[in-house]
């Protein structure tokens, strides 16, 4: 398999506390954690197993004054990353970092789109691929799902699917909360986007990671320092999803078989 155009192929969590937030993903997760190298920054990289998932950077001082906060955001593969930002330019989007590079994989940006969600692109040189989202099968620790909660859905359609060329796939009617909206990328699901609640403040990605029980993660999560919102709950298929705040602040969602 080959990443190509509109792949997730990397998670950052930006963070308050590495240390802090390295103790409390890598039991729940399974993760492991090595140091990227990189020169006067703190980026851990965490793997599931062989599998390289993503990275956690610790914010600095000058970060948190330019009004950065603990969040998880992902990375999408694009052919032309400065032709990437030059369409979200064009099309409303926000950019917020530019003209910067990953060494030895490539050049990157930190842009958001129309509604306000933030999210990478990435034009991945390295000529190696990525694991981080699990395609075709479900892995424990690796990512699982990437929705989209947006002011504007039928804005925000538009406007990944021009820049990604992601296809819509089935849809569910959620009632007064509207289209629960699906997409795939080649072979493969990949996320949905769906219309924000009154009571979530702003439009943000959600990347689901897989758990190896969702009971045994909910008992970790409330004894570890971290916030319940919304779950245990049974999706369709029979998996279970939580959604939760960690002990720094960052939103997180992670998915899961319930034990019998």
């Amino acid at each position: 398999m080959t990443d190509t155009h509109g792949d997730f192929v990397w998670y950052e969590l930006m963070t308050s506390d590495a240390e802090a937030a390295q103790a409390f993903y890598g039991p729940l997760l399974g993760w492991s954690f090595a140091d990227s190298g990189q020169e006067g920054v703190d980026y851990r990289m965490f793997s599931a197993g062989e599998t390289q998932i993503g990275g956690i950077l610790q914010l600095s001082e000058e970060m948190t004054e330019g009004g950065a906060r603990p969040a998880w955001l992902g990375y999408v593969r694009v052919d032309d990353v400065p032709a990437a930002v030059d369409k979200v330019r064009k099309t409303g989007g926000g950019v917020m970092i530019e003209g910067h590079e990953v060494p030895g994989v490539g050049p990157f940006a930190l842009l958001s789109d129309p509604q306000g969600a933030p999210f990478y692109v990435i034009d991945d040189r390295s000529g190696e691929d990525s694991g981080a989202f699990a395609k075709h099968e479900p892995k424990v620790g690796h990512c699982a799902w990437n929705e989209l909660v947006t002011e504007d859905p039928t804005a925000a359609d538009s406007f990944y699917r021009d820049l990604f060329g992601w296809e819509k796939g089935e849809a569910m009617d959620m009632g007064p909360m509207g289209l629960y909206q699906m997409y795939t990328q080649s072979d493969y699901g990949l996320g949905a986007i769906m219309k924000r609640p009154e009571e979530m403040p702003v439009s943000a990605w959600a990347h689901y990671f897989r758990v190896p029980e969702i009971d045994a993660a909910h008992s970790f999560v409330t004894g570890h320092g971290g916030q319940v919102l919304n779950g245990p709950m049974e999706i369709p298929g029979g998996d279970y999803i939580l959604q939760g705040i960690d002990p720094q602040g960052a939103f997180f969602s992670i998915i899961g078989a319930k034990g019998s």
